[in-house]
Order: structure tokens, then sequence, then C-alpha cells
């Protein structure tokens, strides 16, 4: 088998493609995601917050004082850009719960729960009279 043809196989196979198919989906759900974490959250945070902007919370590690991130970009100061990193934070915790919630609905819909497993069978006739004697032995001792 030619190297073409090894790789032809491994890239048709079912789970490399489900897998192309799962990361471009999620790319674009990350995007609805952060469309929403960026226009509905952070506006509603921000109001409870003082209208704060988490996107524009950083710290100059040069020592000077910024009126605003922009500014402070601007002359290519040495930043710690921390509220881009909660602001990150928050969306993962958003896209993951938004996932568990899908997963567990698609779950409940499509997975069907196992079977009982059946009662045991009732004693015969002969394990009766085993437990009787090992009973009444261990009476006697």
């Amino acid at each position: 088998m030619s190297m073409i043809s090894e790789f032809k196989a491994f890239v048709l196979r079912g789970n490399v493609m489900d897998l192309a198919v799962g990361v471009i989906i999620g790319a674009a759900f990350g995007k609805i995601v952060s469309s929403m974490v960026d226009n509905i959250l952070n506006p509603v945070l921000g109001l409870f917050l003082g209208k704060m902007d988490m996107k524009g919370l950083y710290v100059a590690l040069d020592g000077k004082v910024y009126a605003t991130l922009e500014e402070a970009e601007k002359v290519k100061a040495p930043l710690l850009k921390y509220g881009l990193f909660l602001q990150n934070i928050l969306d993962f915790v958003i896209i993951a719960f938004v996932i568990f919630l899908l997963i567990r609905q698609i779950n409940k819909m499509f997975v069907k729960p196992a079977p009982a497993a059946p009662a045991p069978p009732p004693p015969t006739k002969e394990e009766k009279l085993l437990t009787e004697i090992r009973d009444i032995l261990k009476a006697r001792s």
C-alpha cells in the first residue's frame, strides 16, 4: 500500500471527518458565544460593576500611568492585560456550560436508558434446603 493511499484512507476515515466537522462547528459556535458575551453579558456586567469594561483592565509594567489601554498600547508600553484574561476565562466558562447543556439535552433525547437488570430468580428447593442446613449448623456451634 503506497503512502498516498494510506494517507487517503486515514483522511477519509469517519473519525477524522467527524473531528474536522466538529472543529469547524466549534469555531463557528465560539464566535456566537463570544458575540453573546461581548454584546449581551459584558454590558450587563459593566452596568453592575459601574460601567467598567473588563477588557480595559491592565497594569502598565513600566510604572507609568496611562489614561486608557489604547493610549498605553499606542506608546508600546509593556502591559499586563489581565482584563482580557478574565474575559477569556468568562468566555470559556460560558462555552463549556452551553456545551454541557447541549450534550445533556442530546443525551436525554437520543440515549435510551439501559434496561433494568432482571430480578434474580428465586432460590431453588435445593438452595433453600442448604440454607436451612447452614443456619442449623451455625446455631449449634
